[in-house]
């Protein structure tokens, strides 16, 4: 293994070790004590904070969450949560080992980590079609101070719409920058929702549905869990777009040409235990396509 991957292993089992501080309060007192603050990134909250305040509701010993704007719904368990953070911090868990499996290693701890029934509090009566839904879930951002990596061009967003629009109804999900609490990813242009608009109007936009529904959900955040919550079938991409997607059921494919969860194997691992969800892994936009023949 690469050395610069050996201090992830390093925080993650030292951030275990910290929780034996709190030994007697989590399995003996168990009174309402813990205060869980988190202001990083997204994925990294989706795919182990949340799991671990959620295991502090079961276990009776959770008494706030603070996290960034628009969380809300995601903590709905949580009795006392505050929407401090406008923006989130990529070098927050640095130096941050309150939450056990903090960051990537080679294994996980699930002791203090139970999967939150995100599909089961939104699954609604609102939006229903007539077929069924198929969410693509893209991004178009900076990747490791790098050009977009993980996303779907145009060409190809154009031969699965083609493919498969008679048999689902496709939502098609690329937050932008006004609707989600950004990180150290820069948001950029791709042009492909004037593009869906002129050339596939049967795509349902999440941004425009957004506007349609405005008065009956909190937040875009909200709006992303009420419709995922209706779906069994997704295509998203690396990141926090794809353990958002995870949690939900059904199956999930992921565009992930690089990153430490494939070093980490944990499209295998932390990502299906999120809702027990098919997790199928693609390494590039021919994967997708041919995925998508086996289970679409």
């Amino acid at each position: 293994m690469k050395p610069a991957y050996l201090y992830f292993i390093r925080d993650n089992y030292y951030s275990r070790l910290n929780q034996a501080q709190f030994y007697l309060k989590d399995y003996h007192s168990k009174k309402k004590y813990k205060e869980i603050n988190w202001e990083g990134e997204f994925q990294v909250e989706i795919t182990y904070v949340l799991p671990f305040a959620y295991w502090h509701f079961l276990n009776g010993t959770l008494k706030s969450t603070t996290s960034s704007t628009n969380t809300k719904e995601f903590y709905f368990f949580s009795e006392n949560h505050t929407e401090k953070y406008a923006e989130r911090d990529a070098t927050f868990m640095f130096n941050n080992y309150d939450i056990p499996n903090m960051t990537h290693s080679i294994s996980k701890s699930f002791k203090k980590w139970a999967a939150v029934p995100l599909k089961k509090q939104y699954t609604n009566n609102l939006f229903v079609f007539e077929k069924p839904i198929l969410i693509i879930a893209n991004k178009y951002n900076i990747e490791w101070d790098q050009a977009p990596i993980n996303f779907l061009d145009i060409p190809t967003l154009s031969k699965i719409i083609d493919t498969y629009k008679h048999k689902y109804q496709i939502i098609y999900n690329r937050p932008l920058s006004n609707q989600i609490t950004i990180d150290n990813s820069e948001i950029l242009d791709l042009g492909e929702h004037e593009w869906l608009k002129e050339n596939h109007p049967e795509v349902i936009l999440l941004k425009d549905l957004y506007e349609q529904h405005k008065a009956e959900v909190n937040s875009f955040n909200h709006l992303q869990l009420m419709v995922y919550a209706n779906s069994n079938h997704f295509l998203s991409m690396h990141g926090g777009t794809a353990a958002l997607a995870s949690y939900f059921g059904g199956t999930n494919i992921i565009l992930s040409n690089n990153g430490m969860e494939e070093v980490f194997n944990e499209y295998t691992t932390i990502f299906p235990a999120l809702s027990g969800a098919r997790i199928l892994h693609a390494k590039n936009q021919q994967d997708i396509l041919n995925y998508m023949q086996q289970y679409y």
